[in-house]
């Protein structure tokens, strides 16, 4: 099923060894899935969702996957990157119906961003992999479903269950 997809990674690199830590991770999860990937890197946190809504107009990659590092310094700057990158990446997903991984780490400092972006331990990266992979099956089995007459399972094979848990066929 994957090995006909196409996966953008695009990668903020401002802290150049986490982001390099979530590629890592992230790319070796999708080829480990067998999917072509294309790696891109913006300047920041921001430009994350703008580069993937670019990216989306040609219609050529079936999912994206966004990775970072926002780290809590002195000032509100930190909230603006880390809730106006995650409010730009849900909305495209809702909006547009893309398949976006999110691997933008927001942290408090450079020891949970580490932790969290090495392969070896928390490897947030291969999980955004996992998620984008997740959202492009769901958005193919959902577009299979609409081309097939019908999307139920017969009636034969649906059970419910009662409020002990106990299954019944219907």
């Amino acid at each position: 099923m994957l090995e006909s997809k196409r996966v953008l990674v695009v990668v903020a690199p401002f802290y150049r060894d986490i982001a390099d830590m979530l590629t890592q991770g992230c790319v070796d999860r999708l080829v480990e899935a067998g999917v072509e990937t294309d790696v891109t890197e913006v300047p920041g946190a921001l430009e994350l969702p703008i580069a993937i809504a670019m990216a989306a107009q040609n219609g050529r990659y079936d999912g994206y996957v966004a990775l970072g590092c926002v780290i809590r310094g002195e000032t509100s700057h930190y909230d603006t990157v880390s809730n106006e990158s995650a409010r730009g990446i849900m909305s495209l997903g809702i909006e547009q119906g893309l398949a976006i991984g999110n691997g933008i780490l927001t942290v408090e400092n450079m020891d949970q961003a580490y932790v969290r972006a090495d392969p070896t331990q928390k490897n947030k990266g291969a999980g955004a992999a996992d998620a984008c992979i997740a959202l492009i099956g769901m958005r193919d089995g959902a577009q299979a479903a609409k081309r097939s007459s019908s999307f139920l399972p017969d009636s034969e094979h649906i059970q419910m269950a009662d409020d002990t848990g106990t299954t019944r066929d219907v």
